[in-house]
């Protein structure tokens, strides 16, 4: 697909492309910022290198692809509270969203999309992979779909697993998050709202059992589907470096943050979209 104001490559043949031609820290006409939505749909995630972005401007190119939502457990800076610091110290050993996953999908109304923007990273590792959760849902079998059809799955926040990789950024900036609901029950398999495609919408990372089931009635099926969702032919691995920026849409892709850098910094800022309920 050509487009007129922007330059598109693919990263791998399964999802993502990175843009050029943009700078993102200027105000975008309507024309770029549909093309950027068009590639954004077609490929799930987009990549932009070499961008110098204030945390108002990363706002304002926010605001270009919808309304803001907030992270519930991590306050934001103090003047953008839409935008989270997502940071690991060289002596953590955890770090923030390392595990696959799709943003909060705990929340009632998870997010239509995350803007992760690179302000420092390692010399060498704290990669992202992303997963098309398109392809996901097309691999399995007739049957399969067949049964998946109607069952939803239980998420929550306090998955063991997920919860500890956010527990020093909720130590340095914690907010009060008594009041939210942070478990959701979601089709497992949902439709995007723009495209009218399926894709597996359940994790490793959040999703609990299948609702009216056990969690030991659930897991083999569960366990089954996020095979699928991380086989490495649905993936692409995105290599950071200070200035990058990564646009991925949470309905139907999932990304790992790898954290294989021990020892050294890595600092991002995080903007996520307001979405809709899963259906």
């Amino acid at each position: 697909m050509s487009y007129e104001h922007i330059e598109v490559s693919r990263v791998s043949p399964a999802i993502g492309a990175e843009i050029r031609g943009v700078d993102l820290s200027q105000h975008l006409d309507a024309a770029i910022v549909a093309e950027i939505r068009d590639v954004l749909l077609e490929h799930l995630v987009v990549f932009f290198r070499g961008q110098v972005l204030t945390p108002p401007q990363q706002v304002a190119f926010a605001h270009r692809f919808g309304g803001l939502s907030y992270y519930p457990f991590v306050t934001g800076l103090d003047q953008y509270p839409e935008v989270v610091e997502v940071r690991k110290e060289p002596e953590e050993t955890t770090n923030f969203g390392g595990l696959w996953h799709t943003d909060t999908s705990y929340l009632e109304i998870p997010p239509l999309g995350s803007i992760l923007y690179a302000l420092e990273v390692p010399p060498i590792g704290g990669d992202t992979l992303f997963a098309n959760m398109y392809m996901a849902y097309d691999a399995l079998s007739d049957a399969m779909k067949n049964m998946l059809d109607g069952l939803y799955g239980v998420n929550s926040a306090e998955r063991p697993s997920a919860a500890s990789t956010r527990v020093d950024r909720i130590r340095d900036n914690p907010k009060e998050a008594n009041t939210l609901v942070t478990t959701a029950i979601h089709p497992l398999v949902r439709t995007h709202p723009e495209t009218g495609r399926k894709a597996l919408y359940c994790s490793d990372a959040h999703t609990m059992h299948i609702d009216g089931m056990t969690v030991e009635e659930s897991r083999p099926l569960l366990q089954y589907l996020y095979k699928v969702q991380q086989r490495p032919e649905f993936t692409c691995r995105f290599q950071w470096a200070a200035g990058s920026l990564a646009f991925w849409d949470n309905r139907a892709a999932q990304h790992n943050a790898l954290n294989d850098y021990q020892g050294h910094r890595r600092v991002m800022h995080r903007i996520t979209l307001a979405g809709d309920v899963p259906a």
